[in-house]
């Protein structure tokens, strides 16, 4: 079929338009950005209409605020035909003053005419006492159980009375925050994590765009995210930080724009890319930053970035010991590991080397937000940083939750070293939330003093009294992570896997493969209870979960956060509270 285009700008005449015909689909016109999208004035968007299936076209019309859009954004558009899905698109504009935006797709075709009506919010609010930094911390897949379990473990409680409370729960403000994306109830961290890089949502698998039609994932209609707005529209200083690769989902999702997150080495290249290179980038992944010829390197080029980054003038550091040697320097990339990095157990607590192997100078999660902060904090316009404890999701989803509760209190004395600099000026805002939430849950306690063994040794209501964790050194993690009683610990949504809850020394995958189909690993509890799958049989790991989940905030601009919140929400409280204008 040949399609034919005559774009007109029609100012009048809409009554042509007025009827939706039955037989087109609701999707036969999408407009990208989604209906009831929210911006900053003045953030930057890429606005694309999509026309599908609609035969031959004859007109189109585009009105924004009942103007034509090419008028109202001061920009032609760039049209694109083609058979199946057609697109009309103006890249880089952007909504200058705050209060609603109304959007009508008028399309005439040949079998008669469709339209779509698609309505926007622009926001310029600011917080009456503003905030000079943002930290941002995001506890991946730390849901409200995944804190308690970390609560239990570092504070410890005594008849029913906890000791103390958490770094993160010490804070003036707490909402919760909802996760779905604009394409599914359950989220993945590349999308959640856009939501608060962006204040949009977008789809699983996708960072920092809208996601069209087509199978490129570059091509996709971008939105401004957090840090380039802080670099641009006031000088700011910016950095990411995360124990897992420095391109996984979450800290790629501040900086990138692609419609597939997998594109790691396209991610590590962008993040040179003047206009969101942070000043500060620490976390593991040097995989995708070493040539080829690199053994480990998964670079399908000869680039390296690390000596790129170099000619920027970044220090760079490949240990823990490099990185506390930094001094007086305005610009650090650390990679610590050529994936993601260790967690804290197997770094600090076992040691093991067949765990480790030759990465046995890891940072901790506080050295790294320590130097990431005495970095940053030297900008007299303000920094924004982001801090991911990155391994909570990834050892729940291998249902290992002593290594995801110990990371989880490695994040919570990260926070505490953030909350001792903004005592100091009182002008920084600390942000805690998770991008989602995992299944585990606390059923009791579980133990084996009287010789009963697997289901039969969980202890609940009367008989699960209180676990035996003690922190006799008082660094807040404990000293052992296997005591006589310990929590019994369940999951809703998990693959078939053999379960003694009793703490594994290595780390070790729930389920593998056999054929087609997802089994229990046999080298995994092998004398433990068989639990039956309760996911499909391709699923080799506990899942993410649609909860809720809880978000904690304390400094200027966190009276923000409160009740229930959509996740684009959080990106509009950073820039509300830093008071941004994008607009500049």
């Amino acid at each position: 079929m040949v399609l034919t285009l005559m774009l007109t700008m029609l100012l009048s005449g809409g009554a042509a338009f007025a009827a939706q015909l039955p037989n087109f689909p609701y999707h036969s016109i999408d407009v990208l950005p989604i209906d009831r999208a929210k911006f900053l004035a003045g953030q930057k968007i890429d606005f694309e209409v999509e026309l599908k299936d609609l035969g031959t076209i004859k007109s189109v019309e585009v009105l924004i605020n009942y103007n034509p859009a090419e008028k109202f954004f001061g920009k032609a558009p760039v049209v694109k035909l083609a058979a199946g899905v057609s697109s009309y698109r103006i890249d880089q504009v952007s909504f200058a003053k705050p209060g609603p935006v109304n959007v009508i797709v008028n399309v005439l075709t040949e079998q008669g005419a469709a339209s779509r009506e698609v309505n926007y919010t622009v926001v310029a609010d600011k917080a009456q006492k503003l905030a000079k930094n943002v930290i941002l911390f995001v506890g991946d897949g730390m849901s409200l159980q995944a804190r308690q379990m970390a609560r239990i473990l570092s504070k410890g409680l005594t008849e029913g009375k906890y000791h103390d409370l958490l770094e993160m729960e010490k804070m003036s403000n707490l909402a919760l925050v909802t996760t779905s994306g604009m394409d599914s109830l359950v989220t993945d961290s590349a999308n959640s994590a856009s939501a608060y890089a962006t204040g949009s949502k977008s789809a699983v698998n996708a960072m920092g765009i809208y996601p069209n039609s087509t199978g490129d994932p570059l091509d996709d209609p971008k939105v401004e995210n957090i840090i380039e707005l802080a670099k641009r529209s006031r000088g700011m200083a910016t950095g990411i930080v995360s124990t897992a690769n420095i391109t996984d989902a979450t800290p790629a999702a501040m900086v990138a724009h692609t419609r597939r997150r997998s594109e790691q080495n396209f991610i590590a290249a962008s993040m040179l890319d003047p206009e969101h290179r942070p000043d500060v980038i620490l976390g593991g992944g040097s995989q995708h930053f070493l040539p080829k010829s690199v053994p480990g390197s998964k670079r399908s080029d000869d680039r390296n970035l690390v000596e790129e980054f170099k000619s920027q003038g970044y220090t760079f550091a490949g240990n823990k010991t490099e990185l506390n040697q930094i001094q007086n320097s305005a610009k650090v990339l650390g990679l610590f590991q050529l994936d993601n990095m260790n967690v804290y157990i197997d770094r600090e607590v076992t040691k093991n080397p067949a765990v480790l192997g030759s990465f046995t100078d890891q940072p901790t999660l506080m050295d790294m937000t320590k130097q990431a902060i005495n970095v940053l904090s030297k900008n007299q316009n303000g920094f924004f940083l982001m801090v991911e404890g990155a391994c909570i999701d990834k050892q729940l989803h291998t249902v290992d939750w002593e290594r995801a509760t110990y990371d989880t209190i490695e994040m919570d004395k990260a926070i505490g070293i953030a909350k001792e600099f903004a005592k100091k000026n009182n002008d920084t805002l600390i942000i805690v939330v998770a991008d989602h939430a995992h299944s585990a849950s606390i059923t009791g306690t579980y133990h084996e003093l009287d010789g009963k063994t697997g289901r039969q040794a969980v202890r609940t209501y009367a008989e699960a009294g209180f676990p035996t964790f003690e922190d006799k050194n008082k660094d807040g993690f404990p000293d052992n992570p296997a005591p006589a009683v310990t929590l019994a610990i369940q999951y809703a949504n998990h693959p078939e896997y053999y379960e003694d809850y009793k703490f594994n020394p290595e780390p070790i995958a729930p389920a593998i493969k056999s054929g087609s189909k997802t089994i229990a690993n046999p080298k995994k509890d092998a004398n433990g209870d068989l639990n039956s799958s309760k996911l499909p049989d391709t699923e080799t790991q506990e899942v993410h979960t649609a909860d809720d989940v809880p978000l904690t905030a304390d400094g200027p601009g966190a009276e923000y956060f409160r009740g229930i919140m959509d996740n684009t929400e959080v990106f509009f409280g950073m820039v509300r509270a830093l008071g941004l204008d994008a607009v500049k």
